[in-house]
């Protein structure tokens, strides 16, 4: 099962010569793209992908002149030098944030003492308390101008075009290094209570509350210390309206529980805050998402048309990869790049029987308008297994399994004509999954193939929703209570659908499978 390199893997997946699933040999650190002649394309389908090189982390999109200005990590060095020659942040446009229109490079790397630009956050300031002209375009990033010593420090650039190109505010940062090593990622709210900004940081095991009230002199204010998931990255701060009309606070990390046992993914806490200190409803964090590949996540406003915001909305967006296999994908090879994002999420505030407050995720609603073909199969009784009539590589399947007694039900995505080859998601007993031990995938470990989520098997009922695309699958259980995101690179010739039982019958009511154009 090991041995093969990624690109071997893929020539034989595209010509459809392999005859079992093999998982992805690490790459090197500077990728070298194969001869775009000898392979196919494994570019998704209906999800953002950097148009060349590389993207990691998103930055939260600021809705500015009527449309929401997508900021992302991007190295255009990167197939040349690998992910260490550093990132610039690339601009994308979007009014529906479905189809994104690339804009270039907006905040530069490595024209600035300080090196290249690491991940912060835009904000418009409205009011002009920057003094750079009110509306004017504001980045807080992380730099390091020194590798390996404590110099990550906050900086700040500026627009007055609108957010399309930036200009640093000299070469000092607006918050210095404390002389600890990890201090970056900054993301800044508008208090508009106390007429000042607040920035959340990551520090470690910490987020650090700050307040500035022109956003270039910070002042500590508190932090919030969380030990056991890892070193906390990318903090979201943000305020959500409930179903119940009760507005609550969220405080997000990126956070790596693997050696706990938890996801890799985006922690996040409900609860409030005082515009100092944050309190949390419990301890321990729930998870927006359970898969292995949902990092550097993002959050922010839904605006309508007008620019009004909708408090009881907010998107979300992450990055669908893994700092443990960062360089395995095929689209280095098909393509030129290694970069996609997860699909726009709408997230809303929720209570579970026992009255627990949770975020619940659903795509956005404008992948509605982007749907190119409906196959509508209705209620599929199915014992055992059933191949559909269906073969694609990037789509969408909607169902409701309904049962009277079994142990498990599911379905198999992206299927080989001899049935050896598969990503299975579903219930099982007590709990739901995504499996994609059964294709090519990055993890050559073994230890991250099936990601599970518990579930209560006397419902009887499991509402599925299924995003799948060519190295992508994000599986929505009950509407959104629970979320698994993983990349999974099937050959492409693997393009089957099937549904299935483990000891009993279910009926798959209201089966729906939907394609999307851009």
């Amino acid at each position: 099962m090991r041995g093969m390199t990624r690109r071997a893997l893929f020539r034989a997946g595209a010509v459809g010569a392999a005859a079992a699933a093999v998982p992805f040999g690490a790459a090197a650190a500077a990728p070298r793209r194969a001869d775009a002649s000898q392979v196919a394309s494994y570019r998704a389908a209906y999800h953002f992908t950097v148009p060349d090189q590389w993207k990691n982390d998103p930055q939260r999109p600021v809705w500015i002149d009527g449309e929401y200005h997508y900021y992302y990590l991007y190295n255009a060095d990167y197939l040349a030098g690998g992910t260490t020659t550093g990132t610039a942040w690339r601009l994308a446009t979007s009014t529906d944030l479905v189809l994104f229109r690339d804009q270039g490079i907006a905040v530069p790397k490595d024209t600035t003492p300080n090196g290249d630009v690491w991940s912060g956050c835009a904000v418009v300031d409205a009011d002009d308390t920057a003094g750079f002209g009110a509306g004017a375009v504001i980045v807080l990033a992380t730099q390091e101008p020194v590798e390996g010593a404590d110099s990550q420090a906050q900086y700040l650039w500026y627009s007055t075009d609108g957010g399309r190109t930036f200009a640093p505010h000299g070469t000092a940062p607006v918050l210095p290094n404390p002389g600890v090593k990890d201090f970056r990622d900054p993301k800044v709210v508008r208090d508009e209570e106390n007429g000042r900004w607040v920035m959340v940081l990551a520090e470690n095991t910490k987020v650090g509350f700050y307040h500035s009230p022109d956003l270039k002199e910070w002042t500590y204010a508190s932090g919030f210390v969380k030990e056991g998931i890892g070193v906390l990255e990318c903090p979201d701060l943000f305020r959500i309206t409930g179903e119940d009309s009760v507005a609550t606070w969220v405080l997000g990390v990126s956070a790596n529980g693997k050696s706990a046992g938890l996801p890799n993914t985006y922690a996040y806490w409900t609860g409030g805050f005082d515009g100092t200190t944050f309190t949390p409803d419990a301890d321990e964090p729930q998870w927006l998402d359970h898969g292995f590949d949902w990092y550097g996540a993002v959050t922010w406003e839904k605006h309508s048309a007008d620019g009004s915001v909708d408090p009881s909305i907010r998107y979300a967006m992450g990055w669908m990869n893994n700092w443990d296999y960062a360089n395995t994908t095929p689209t280095i090879d098909s393509d030129g790049f290694n970069g996609t994002d997860s699909i726009v999420r709408e997230i809303t505030l929720r209570r579970d029987p026992e009255g627990t407050r949770y975020l619940a995720s659903r795509p956005v609603a404008a992948l509605d308008d982007r749907v190119s073909r409906t196959v509508e199969l209705g209620d599929v009784s199915v014992d055992g297994s059933l191949v559909l009539d269906y073969t694609g590589t990037a789509y969408e399947v909607t169902t409701t399994i309904t049962w009277e007694a079994l142990t498990g039900a599911g379905v198999q995505l992206r299927r080989s004509n001899d049935g050896g080859r598969h990503i299975d998601v579903g219930v099982h007993g007590d709990y739901a999954y995504a499996n994609r031990r059964g294709a090519a995938n990055p993890d050559t470990s073994g230890k991250w193939q099936e990601s599970r989520t518990p579930f209560d098997a006397a419902a009887g009922k499991v509402r599925l929703r299924i995003l799948v695309d060519r190295t992508t699958v994000e599986v929505f259980f009950d509407d959104g209570r629970h979320t698994h995101s993983t990349e999974a690179f099937p050959y492409l010739v693997d393009t089957g659908l099937a549904l299935f039982t483990v000891d009993g019958a279910a009926v798959f009511e209201n089966t729906v499978i939907r394609e999307f154009a851009l």
